[in-house]
């Protein structure tokens, strides 16, 4: 009888745990002028910074850290190296975790804005080879560390990934993710539901759409996705990014 009890009682914790892990409430966990981080499960964060524009106004603009054990890895730095060094130190104080890399996304300074701010900490930094061409190119901080097509690395006993499947919102955007959460880091390649198309002034628009159909074969299992600007989600960003650009 005692050990069917203890059965019962596993089921039931296990089942709450189960519950609890699938239920996950977001909630802002750092606030301040320049910068807000977001738990959207249980080890990861969505960090936002802002960047005044002309045709858009102040725009939010979307990264994520990971975190495995005492270690995390950054997607995309914010916008410049002020809210990259307040980024860093939160991660250090908050999450008692070290920063094993930062990967920028593509070279455009929403996702590699405050880059000098991770080198001046010596984290190292992670792009594909054509973000490292365009940051040289146009003059911007350079990404130290290189891949052709994609790039694995640990974060505590997990790992990430990030690859290259085409031209979009640039020659060379890349996403991130991290597949015991099922989440993936879209960047700049994809949007949030009703948004228009943003800058194009380095787009691929004729190529977006199947850029973006390639990385739902890729990840099918998916449950959150993260834009570049504004709300995460879930699938349906996928698939109204590639209504947005089909036909074009």
């Amino acid at each position: 009888m005692k050990s069917i009890f203890a059965i019962l009682f596993s089921f039931i914790i296990l089942s709450c745990h189960s519950k609890h892990k699938n239920n996950f409430k977001a909630k802002e966990i750092y606030t301040s002028e320049n910068l807000i981080v977001t738990q959207i499960s249980e080890n990861s964060f969505i960090h936002t910074s802002f960047k005044q524009t002309n045709d858009f106004g102040n725009v939010p603009c979307n990264g994520l850290i990971v975190k495995n054990g005492s270690e995390t890895i950054v997607f995309d730095t914010p916008i410049n190296d002020k809210s990259s060094e307040e980024l860093i130190q939160w991660i250090n104080k908050t999450l008692h975790s070290k920063i094993n890399a930062v990967i920028p996304t593509h070279f455009h300074d929403d996702s590699a804005g405050g880059l000098q701010a991770f080198h001046n900490h010596n984290i190292p930094s992670y792009s594909y080879i054509k973000t490292i061409e365009l940051t040289k190119k146009n003059n911007f901080v350079v990404p130290q560390n290189s891949f052709n097509d994609s790039l694995i690395l640990k974060v505590g006993t997990e790992k990430t990934i990030t690859k290259f499947f085409g031209e979009g919102h640039t020659k060379d955007n890349t996403v991130g993710y991290f597949p015991s959460e099922n989440i993936l880091f879209g960047g700049c390649l994809l949007k949030e539901l009703e948004a228009g198309k943003g800058y194009l002034g380095d787009a691929n628009v004729k190529t977006w759409s199947n850029t973006v159909e390639k990385v739902k074969k890729e990840y099918p299992n998916v449950k959150i996705v993260v834009p570049g600007h504004g709300e995460y989600g879930d699938q349906k960003l996928l698939d109204y990014t590639i209504a947005l650009f089909k036909d074009q």
